[in-house]
Formats: C-alpha cells, sequence, structure tokens
C-alpha cells in the first residue's frame, strides 16, 4: 500500500507540475498578447508623431518582451494607418519534459487600424411656410449651424464635404448645377426642375431624360400682390450649395434661410440621395472647374461600396406632405406669360381679370399627400439599398408625419421626433455619431 501511495503521489505531481507549466505558458500568451495589442493600438494612432515601429518596440521592451518581438509591420497612406505585430517566447519546461518536451512556447499576433473615412453629407432642412411658428427657423438655425462646426472643424474637413439642400415646396438647384443636366429652358426667374415620378425608384440623377424646368409663379395668397413665397424658391441663399467645406458660408447661407410655401420633402430627399450618387459626378467635376467647389473633391461622390467613405443624408421636417399645384399649360407657353406670373401672385390676377366659375381651368393639383408619401419611401428606400445611412428628424410633427419620417431612416435609432429646442440635442447627435463612424480603430 505505501509504494502504491508513493507512486500515486509522484503521478499527482507530475501531473500538477506539467499543469504548472501550461499556467506558466498561457501567463507567457496572455503577457505577449496583451503587450502586442497595446503597442499596435498606440502606434496605429494617426496623432502618434513617433515612428509607429519603433513605439511597438518599446512597449515590448518596457514590458521585458523586447526579445520577444519577431516583426511588426506598418501600412499607411493620406487618410490611414494599419500596424500590424507578431511575437513569441521560448520558455525551458519543468515538468513537461518527462514528456519529452524540453521547451513551452507562447505567441501572440496584434493588428490595429485606425482610418478617417471620408465623409460625403447631404444635409435636406425644411425651410417651409410653418417654420414661422413656434421660433422654429431659429432654433434651426442653430443646430444646422452647429452641426457644421462639429463636422468641419476639427481638421479633417478635406475629408468631409456637405452639400446644403434647402427645401419647400420645390428646390432651387441654382444655375450652376442646371447647367450640367439637359433642361427645358423657360425664364431665367428662379431653378427646379420637375421630376417625373419614376425617377424617385432610383438616387441616380438621370442625365438621359430632360427635365421641364419648373413653373415661377406664387400660389399662396394674402389679398396682394406678393411674390415673396414662389413655388420653387426664388433667391440665392435658398439655393443647394453642393459639395462644400466651408464652414463659414454654410452657416452664413443657413442664417439667411426664411419660411416659405409649402412642403414636399420627397424633393428634399431626392436631391439630397441624387448629391451622394455617382451620377452626380460629372457635376462636382464642372463645378471644380469652374471655381465653385473645392478640387480636393474632385473624384466625388465616390462609387458606393467604398469601404474608405461614408454616405448619409440628415433629413428634417416640421410637418408633412400636402398638396401642390402647378398652372396648367396652356396659360404657361411663353415668355409674355412667363413674365406675366413673374410679375403677378396667380390669385391676384385671377381674382382681377377671370370669373369665379372659370378660374379653375387655370391650374391642376399635381402632387397630394399620398403621393408626397409615396414619393418619398421610394427614394428613401432606393437609399438605403445603395448603403446611404438616413438620419431623419421630425421636428414637431404630427404622428402621421412622425411614422413617414420613421420609415424614411435607415432604423429606428436613426430617427428624433423632437421639440423647441431639443433639435439642437438631435443634430449634436447625428454629427458626434458621424465623427465616431469616420474615426473607426
Amino acid at each position: 500500500m505505501s509504494y502504491f501511495a508513493l507512486v500515486s503521489s509522484l503521478v499527482m505531481m507530475a501531473f500538477g507540475g506539467i499543469g504548472v507549466d501550461m499556467v506558466f505558458t498561457e501567463l507567457n500568451r496572455t503577457k505577449v498578447q496583451n503587450t502586442l495589442d497595446r503597442a499596435v493600438l498606440a502606434a496605429a494612432d494617426l496623432d502618434q508623431i513617433l515612428d509607429p515601429e519603433d513605439v511597438v518596440a518599446d512597449y515590448m521592451a518596457k514590458m521585458g518582451l523586447g526579445d520577444a518581438l519577431v516583426s511588426s509591420d506598418v501600412d499607411e497612406g493620406l487618410n490611414y494607418r494599419i500596424v500590424t505585430a507578431d511575437g513569441f517566447v521560448e520558455a525551458p519546461s519543468n515538468f513537461i519534459g518527462l514528456l519529452g518536451i524540453d521547451t513551452t512556447t507562447a505567441s501572440g499576433h496584434a493588428q490595429a487600424t485606425e482610418r478617417f473615412n471620408k465623409v460625403e453629407v447631404s444635409l435636406v432642412v425644411d425651410i417651409s411656410g410653418s417654420m414661422v411658428n413656434n421660433n422654429k427657423m431659429e432654433n434651426l438655425k442653430t443646430a444646422a449651424s452647429d452641426f457644421v462646426d462639429t463636422l468641419l472643424s476639427d481638421g479633417s474637413d478635406d475629408l468631409v464635404s456637405i452639400s446644403l439642400v434647402p427645401y419647400s415646396e420645390q428646390v432651387n438647384a441654382g444655375p450652376e448645377i442646371l447647367s450640367y443636366l439637359p433642361v427645358n429652358w423657360k425664364h431665367g426667374f428662379s431653378h427646379c426642375l420637375e421630376m417625373p415620378n419614376s425617377v424617385f425608384g432610383s438616387t441616380e440623377l438621370d442625365t438621359s431624360i430632360r427635365y421641364d424646368q419648373m413653373q415661377h409663379f406664387q400660389w399662396n395668397y394674402d389679398g396682394r400682390n406678393t411674390l415673396t413665397d414662389t413655388v420653387c424658391p426664388r433667391y440665392d441663399y435658398e439655393r443647394i450649395t453642393p459639395f462644400s467645406q466651408d464652414a463659414t458660408a454654410l452657416k452664413r447661407q443657413i442664417g439667411k434661410l426664411t419660411p416659405r410655401a409649402g412642403t414636399s420633402i420627397f424633393l428634399g430627399m431626392k436631391w439630397g440621395a441624387a448629391l451622394l450618387d455617382p451620377s452626380s459626378r460629372n457635376i462636382a467635376s464642372g463645378l471644380i472647374a469652374d471655381g465653385e467647389v473645392d478640387s480636393v473633391f474632385e473624384g466625388r461622390p465616390v462609387d458606393y461600396g467604398d469601404e474608405d467613405v461614408l454616405k448619409t443624408v440628415v433629413l428634417m421636417t416640421d410637418g408633412q406632405h400636402d398638396k401642390s399645384f402647378r398652372i396648367r399649360d396652356a396659360y404657361y407657353n411663353s415668355e409674355s406669360e412667363y413674365v406675366q406670373w413673374s410679375k403677378n401672385n396667380l390669385w391676384y390676377w385671377l381674382n382681377r381679370n377671370v370669373y369665379e366659375w372659370q378660374r379653375g381651368n387655370f391650374y391642376y393639383q399635381k402632387y397630394d399627400a399620398r403621393t408626397g408619401d409615396t414619393l418619398l419611401d421610394n427614394i428613401c428606400t432606393a437609399a438605403k439599398d445603395k448603403g446611404i445611412i438616413i438620419w431623419s428628424i421630425g421636428f414637431e410633427v404630427a404622428d402621421h408625419g412622425a411614422d413617414v419620417m420613421e420609415s424614411c431612416a435607415s432604423s429606428p435609432s436613426h430617427f428624433f421626433r423632437v421639440e423647441g429646442t431639443e433639435i439642437s440635442e438631435a443634430f449634436s447627435t447625428i454629427a458626434h455619431t458621424l465623427n465616431q463612424l469616420r474615426l473607426t480603430q
């Protein structure tokens, strides 16, 4: 019995010793791996001014693992750095030697990446007439200006382009953008396009069709011959500003925005998505050649699927779709008629020149709320299918408007329903989230 007990004890000691060797090996492996992890993270930091390979070597040496560093490799470019390192430790075995294994080994592998992604942003903001209520326009101006500052004030603005798209009942793209599209020009009073319903199923800005220029007239009527609320916004600060990194200019424009006319969210979203689509690249190149856009944005919008780019729309409204009317072609088909409606409010002129029972012959309804909702859903779906991230903000909206905007967003967490100054919190959250997405590690 004593002999058996002695043998059993020796066997147990041997297996216990083997366990100690294995624990020691795992401790070595953990130490190597953790040190490599910390080293490559520090070396990959784009703010790191020291040589990345020296940083890795220094980390290993200070942990007593200088001889354990097998290799380190650095791959870097203008907006990224990838650091890879491997380590290996060999130690004499104790009890495992009883099994013919003289040494134990522990190895580690680590890789860290820091990358500034290019970011293409379409900031699509509602400037419709209802924005005059409850100080909404002033709250929007503060929130949107802070959004611009957050994205463009960190020294990486060459990587971030913002296209500002103000919209109301129409979108004034401006003469510069429209000069690169096939357009049936009628007048020079404003610069909106009529888009067929079919184009809302795609983010592409289709250049295979010739677009009709939107009529220039005012539907809203207060008893005077006013022309400040034209269906197509008429002032230069209401035009799209594409592919900009000029925070000062963007904020100056935002500061001038004034509530106008009705609400066509789908048109704002269509332009916002189109300015992220590669089909708009010729417009960007042309505007660069014209000196309207900074040359650093040559090649934008980049192709979908480019892992170095983040495309996003920030879509804001304070309402929901409503009716939108147009003058019948029979009364808008000559130079004299274009001038007539540019000088006379539609209803001012009709009330003075046409019998009441005949006035309906002069106009027709082009859009209603249901059509607007459908077209918005179409373009939002098309954008999401292309990988565009959509953030939507319902600003003091009714339940129906909130449902429509939430459906448009990339997910429920990408939708904000806000009141009053909460709009600033929504824009701030989106801006800081975009910065975090832009800086990946």
